[in-house]
């Protein structure tokens, strides 16, 4: 089945939500403390345009108060510049563990100075897995996406297409709330939706 139209198309869900955005505050917070160690030992002197500190292949978990795995944060490198005070993350990987589990990743992550605002750029991707068994994941995929991890909350205004199994839509932009729970897809939203037909005898 096909259909498409023009304008918004709203997806409230506040128990399966796509885009658990703390993950992406986790990856901010590590960012801040590692400045704050850096800057502690060695003062700031005069701006440059050159990397203070990096670190290469990291893993960072965070576990829950029973210690049961809650996030996991893994990058290729990650790169702070003192003029800006800006961080740039290389193949950031997020997995939030809660079932079903849910990964987002990018080629690149860039952090503003005070850990607020995150921007995913390049092959951006977030796949949830299917809540039943069987069931397909839900994958959207974009180009970038802007996300502010203390609001919760995140868009992009490039095209998005979300696939479940043979389901397809497309969107030509995307605002996501995480509180609410409610997705709006903007622009032309088309969508091809596939529904399993049972035979009966």
């Amino acid at each position: 089945m096909g259909c498409g139209h023009g304008g918004l198309s709203v997806v409230k869900d506040r128990t399966a939500s796509l885009f658990p955005l703390l993950m992406l505050l986790l990856l901010a917070a590590l960012t801040f403390w590692l400045n704050q160690v850096v800057q502690s030992d060695h003062p700031r002197g005069p701006q440059r345009h050159d990397p203070d500190y990096w670190v290469e292949r990291f893993e960072l978990r965070r576990f829950d108060p029973a210690g049961k795995l809650q996030h996991t944060v893994v990058a290729d490198k990650l790169v702070h510049y003192p003029d800006d005070d800006s961080t740039i993350v290389t193949a950031p990987r997020v997995t939030y563990h809660r079932l079903p589990p849910t990964e987002i990743s990018a080629r690149m992550a860039y952090i503003n100075r005070d850990g607020r605002e995150v921007d995913l750029v390049d092959e951006v991707r977030a796949i949830r897995q299917g809540a039943l068994k069987n069931s397909p994941p839900t994958v959207l995929e974009t180009r970038t996406m802007k996300v502010f991890p203390d609001e919760e909350r995140g868009g992009t205004n490039d095209p998005v297409v979300i696939t479940q199994g043979k389901s397809v839509i497309n969107g030509s932009g995307l605002e996501l709330d995480n509180r609410s729970g409610i997705t709006v897809l903007r622009g032309r939203v088309t969508a091809t939706l596939h529904r399993n037909r049972t035979r009966t005898p």
